[in-house]
């Protein structure tokens, strides 16, 4: 029997249709990379739903890239619902224009507006909290994507913001390829001392030599996560097709099943199946 996932970290782009300006940085994915591609590099699992996740691309093509998903997803029923891009940091009053648009589209169920690449005091900047703050107006929620030195930022957003729902991505973005696991953990398991902190699956192979890892290498951060959110506030994440430079689809479930065999089948299908559908709101 096929593993079965719902997926709470998918990308798709068309470098034709949009502009994604960092991708000129990553030739390996300077493609499109659409529903039928994923098809292909998922054969084989049960791919039961997918949570689109926005791609960093220019800021005007943003409401752009959600009506284009949307159309995708008239072919591809398994896109199930969009986290889209918007600009908090404009702070409240700029970004509610652009928030009622994105209320209008039924599948936007979160915002990620990517704190990794700015500078240092950017996600704690009085305006983005404020913009933040306003997302249950809408029923968003807000993707954390961060690199690990981020960590006190993010746990400084987190702490003023107790009614947002968060989404941590890509484990914070720890420092895999140095082998380091420290502050990481403690920042970690700080924010998993929120309860309205959950953390993806996801991206970790990518964080560390893309040619060399090991599963022995990525586990004590699985485990560490795990650990610290519990079974009920962990999501599976593909985080396909940026985890092709280091990792397949197929290779990264393996993986997860290998370093989870230990724990319950309840467990393991909330990671991989439940706790997405539930914290997205999927159907």
């Amino acid at each position: 029997m096929s593993q079965a996932v719902v997926d709470s970290h998918i990308h798709f782009w068309d470098p034709g249709h949009l502009r994604y300006a960092w991708l000129a940085n990553a030739p390996a994915i300077n493609r499109p990379f659409l529903p039928a591609d994923l098809r292909r590099a998922a054969a084989g699992v049960d791919v039961q739903g997918i949570v689109f996740v926005e791609c960093g691309l220019h800021p005007d093509d943003r409401l752009a890239e959600v009506a284009w998903v949307s159309k995708l997803a008239g072919q591809e029923p398994r896109i199930q619902a969009i986290v889209a891009a918007a600009p908090l940091e404009q702070g409240p009053d700029a970004a509610r224009p652009h928030l009622e648009a994105l209320a209008h589209s039924p599948l936007v169920r979160g915002i990620r507006r990517m704190i990794q690449s700015e500078a240092p005091g950017f996600g704690v900047q009085p305006a983005f909290v404020a913009a933040v703050q306003t997302l249950p107006d809408y029923g968003f929620s807000f993707d954390i994507c961060i690199r690990h030195r981020q960590a006190a930022d993010a746990i400084c957003l987190v702490e003023q913001c107790p009614g947002v729902a968060f989404i941590l991505d890509h484990f914070a973005k720890p420092a895999v390829q140095e082998g380091r696991l420290d502050p990481w953990r403690d920042d970690l398991r700080r924010l998993a001392g929120f309860p309205n902190v959950v953390c993806k699956l996801s991206g970790l192979a990518t964080e560390a030599d893309h040619q060399r890892w090991s599963q022995e290498q990525l586990k004590p951060y699985i485990d560490h996560a795990l650990d610290s959110f519990g079974p009920d506030r962990v999501l599976y994440g593909g985080d396909w097709p940026v985890s092709t430079q280091a990792i397949g689809y197929t290779q990264w479930i393996d993986v997860l099943s290998w370093a989870t065999a230990e724990r319950s089948e309840a467990d393991r299908r909330k990671l991989f199946v439940e706790n997405t559908r539930r914290i997205y709101r999927l159907p």
